[in-house]
């Protein structure tokens, strides 16, 4: 019995020392494991390293002064010389021409005196001045700009070897990961911010291929151009915009991030220009309700609303209703990913484009186009006699009768209905359906009559759908549109 208890207690003594151990084990597990990177104790010896890297930018513009306004000429005598004499004396002698400047940053890199820096610091300016980190003024030359993505490299020619900094991979940077951002803001020049990574793939509409990324370091008007580092002293974005409703920095700022400035800097430097991938469709956005009527089982990809005749998508046979799941194997996730993947895609590639059409995937094959600055739009479409009210849809429609073409000045090939009045309160004035745009498809078939089109709607609400699918061509070209059905 005695030695029974001493045993139990040997092991319950055990066990408490190993579980106390265990414990311990924890408690003295490096910090890093459980929390991440430390902040750094100081930035100074990486600022120390990269402020010789960064410039400031000024440039300067000459802006024509107003003429001085002329007196009209006046028969001798009249009465209303004094007057009009008096009058155009008070307007002074017009303005003169005057210099305006502006101020930004950007920063070295490579060993030939080439300089980054965004499109909108040196946009417009008559000379541009690079001031290096001890001072020295160089004038500098563009070598070439990019309007989309906001970026322009320039050259100057200094008489001592320059420091240039590198490029890192910014699709490896994460939320939270430390990062410096120097510039020259209000010009002051030479000025270091440190902070975080505080969101990726921001889109803020300032462009077609927004995808930046967002952090609380300081950045102010005249930091635009300057450089984002990560703690290894590598470039992973490039300054260009803040969020700020009093001019001053409020924590939110954005810059382009290096995966996407890299490709376009490097065809500026090689060729002063940037050549774009181009597929020539115009799409929109997958909603649930167009989800549901295309049997996707969630809104995902970019629907094509329309071909670009003589495009890349109309020789791969991709069709107005079809929505692009994948280009080249990487998914399109969201329409908005679409055009930067196509962007991006080497002119004249063949690739896969892997399309949802009538309920299953499909693999089709496009050679990849040029973008150009002007696309030709695509024509519109439409046709026959009769007026009728959809009204589960808000909506009054007729056929394409020869008054009707003469009034909206329709061409003869054009085919559909058109919309002749719409219920302010009903399903397709709130999705912005005006007169004078044309239906040319319902549910996915083409339609020449109102007829036609009440026979679609019909068929809609016999499989129990909420709403019908149309494609309307407006003013801004072809869309798809999900309609919910009113109550009768």
């Amino acid at each position: 019995m005695n030695i029974y208890n001493s045993k139990k207690k040997y092991t319950n003594n055990y066990n408490s020392i190993c579980t106390l151990l265990v414990l311990l084990t924890i408690a003295f597990l490096p910090i890093n494991s459980v929390m991440g990177q430390p902040a750094p104790d100081s930035f100074s010896s990486l600022a120390e390293k990269l402020l010789p890297s960064v410039v400031n930018i000024s440039t300067t513009q000459v802006i024509e002064g107003r003429a001085a306004p002329q007196m009209p000429q006046l028969p001798p005598g009249s009465p209303f010389e004094d007057f009009f004499k008096e009058f155009f004396d008070k307007q002074g002698p017009g303005n003169k021409s005057r210099r305006a400047q502006s101020l930004g940053s950007g920063f070295i890199i490579g060993d030939k005196g080439h300089i980054i820096t965004n499109n909108h610091v040196i946009q417009d300016a008559d000379e541009i001045t690079v001031i290096l980190h001890d001072d020295t003024r160089l004038i500098a030359n563009l070598v070439g700009r990019d309007a989309k993505t906001d970026l322009a490299v320039l050259k100057i020619n200094p008489n001592k070897n320059l420091k240039g900094v590198d490029f890192g991979d910014s699709s490896k940077s994460r939320v939270g990961d430390w990062v410096l951002a120097i510039g020259n803001p209000f010009g002051l020049g030479g000025t270091v911010t440190a902070g975080i990574i505080s969101a990726r793939g921001r889109n803020i509409n300032a462009g077609p291929y927004d995808d930046f990324i967002q952090t609380d370091a300081s950045i102010n008007r005249g930091n635009s151009g300057g450089p984002m580092f990560n703690m290894e002293g590598q470039v992973i974005g490039i300054n260009t915009a803040i969020f700020s409703p009093s001019g001053g920095s409020v924590g939110i700022g954005f810059a382009i991030p290096s995966s996407a400035a890299e490709p376009v800097i490097t065809q500026l430097i090689e060729k002063g220009k940037v050549q774009r991938g181009w597929l020539g469709v115009h799409i929109q956005k997958v909603t649930k309700e167009i989800a549901e009527n295309l049997g996707l089982d969630k809104a995902q990809g970019a629907l094509v609303a329309s071909l670009i005749p003589g495009g890349p998508a109309e020789a791969s046979k991709i069709e107005p209703g079809d929505i692009i799941l994948s280009f080249d194997g990487n998914p399109v996730s969201e329409m908005r990913n679409l055009p930067k993947i196509v962007a991006d895609t080497p002119v004249n590639k063949p690739v896969d484009v892997i399309v949802w059409r009538n309920n299953n995937k499909k693999t089709l094959k496009a050679t990849v186009g040029v973008l150009q600055e002007k696309i030709a739009k695509s024509s519109g479409i439409k046709s026959k006699p009769g007026v009728e009210k959809l009204k589960n849809l808000g909506l009054t429609v007729s056929s394409l009768s020869p008054p009707i073409r003469k009034q909206f000045k329709l061409e003869k090939n054009i085919k559909g209905i058109i919309v002749v009045n719409v219920d302010i309160e009903g399903p397709a004035a709130k999705k912005g359906i005006r007169p004078g745009d044309l239906i040319t498809e319902i549910g996915q078939v083409k339609i020449n009559t109102p007829k036609e089109a009440l026979k679609q709607i019909k068929i809609a609400k016999n499989k129990g759908r909420k709403s019908v699918l149309l494609l309307i061509n407006g003013e801004t070209g072809s869309r798809f549109v999900a309609l919910t059905f009113s109550k009768d």
